[in-house]
């Protein structure tokens, strides 16, 4: 995430050789690791993918497209995919963290889980956590239904602006989420003061949608994959997207620079392990992750989605979180929410 007015954060086959053990992830051999070759080895298998959010979201469609492209490539056996929602991902935090060397199991995460933590007051944080992947990078937008008189953003900004309370914005994360961080930083670059808006939080996009499409809020902000069908349906209107460049899916979707407002902001998606796995189950994790992320059939996902690639891993990607975390709390004790 990283909004330009404001300064704000910058923006799974495995052919492992390594035989784990019973209580990690498995990456089975047909020999020895002396005469064990690329052809010999077997995908791993026995792994678990948790969502800590509800079908339908962001973190749900990440998690999913990512089990498809590694059990259609052959890169891991089936993955049991998995929802657990509830408190802004962070039922699904305090899970990961109590199965300590729990091998086999990760969990899809990303921006949402970050500010959760601190606004949930979760005793689990993501610094307990394996960091294993940072996946893609997502534009958010801004969207309104069909029959929403707001035909620009400009518009939708100038009604905002006479009565923020009153207009309603929803978003598919709790309080420090990107769907949240995402609508406070757009009222600071309009002029609004980010207290006064009036916030609805649901969990997930599977239950954003329908109350955009209830009209139970003026405005949804969330990532843009998450309304694809529904723009094609015509069912909502997207009036604004937050990335740096129009994005080809959306091709006739001005950015919020291009219509003069001075924010860009850009979510991300990841997974986590539990603390204490083996190293072994790390490599598998990472091995396993690295070679979907090599593969025509994720950047073809990638494209069709809108998802930029942003992939990092181990060390990497723990440097990368743990910045995340500084500047995700800072911004929610300006908020008053941490």
């Amino acid at each position: 995430m990283r909004a330009r007015s404001t300064g704000l954060l910058g923006a799974l086959a495995v052919t492992a050789v390594l035989a784990v053990s019973a209580c990690g992830a498995t990456a089975d051999k047909s020999t020895s690791d002396a005469g064990a070759t690329k052809a010999d080895a077997k995908p791993a298998t026995g792994l678990q993918l948790m969502v800590p959010n509800s079908p339908g979201g962001g973190y749900d469609t990440t998690a999913r497209t990512a089990a498809k492209v590694m059990e259609g490539e052959k890169v891991t056996g089936q993955i049991q995919v998995f929802n657990l929602p509830g408190a802004g991902g962070t039922v699904g935090l305090q899970r990961i963290v109590n199965e300590k060397s729990n091998g086999k199991l990760a969990m899809q995460m990303g921006l949402g889980v970050v500010g959760a933590a601190y606004t949930q007051k979760s005793k689990a944080t993501l610094n307990d956590t394996t960091p294993i992947a940072k996946l893609i990078e997502e534009a958010g937008a801004i969207v309104v239904p069909k029959d929403s008189p707001y035909k620009d953003i400009n518009q939708l900004v100038d009604a905002w602006k006479k009565n923020p309370k009153g207009l309603a914005v929803g978003g598919g994360s709790s309080p420090g989420g990107p769907d949240h961080l995402l609508p406070m930083q757009l009222a600071k670059a309009v002029g609004i003061d980010p207290k006064t808006v009036s916030y609805v939080s649901y969990d997930g996009g599977g239950e954003l949608l329908p109350a955009l499409l209830g009209n139970k809020i003026a405005f949804g902000a969330s990532g843009f994959g998450e309304f694809l069908d529904q723009v094609e349906a015509g069912d909502v209107r997207v009036l604004a997207v937050t990335s740096e460049k129009p994005i080809d899916a959306l091709k006739d979707v001005p950015t919020l620079k291009d219509k003069g407002i001075d924010l860009v902001f850009t979510n991300w998606r990841g997974i986590v392990a539990p603390p204490g796995i083996s190293d072994a189950d790390k490599k598998v994790w990472i091995d396993a992750f690295t070679k979907m992320h090599d593969t025509k059939a994720w950047k073809d996902e990638e494209a069709k989605r809108g998802w930029t690639d942003a992939f990092q891993t181990g060390d990497e990607f723990a440097t990368f979180l743990k910045q995340q975390d500084s500047d995700v709390a800072e911004i929610l004790k300006g908020l008053g929410l941490a």
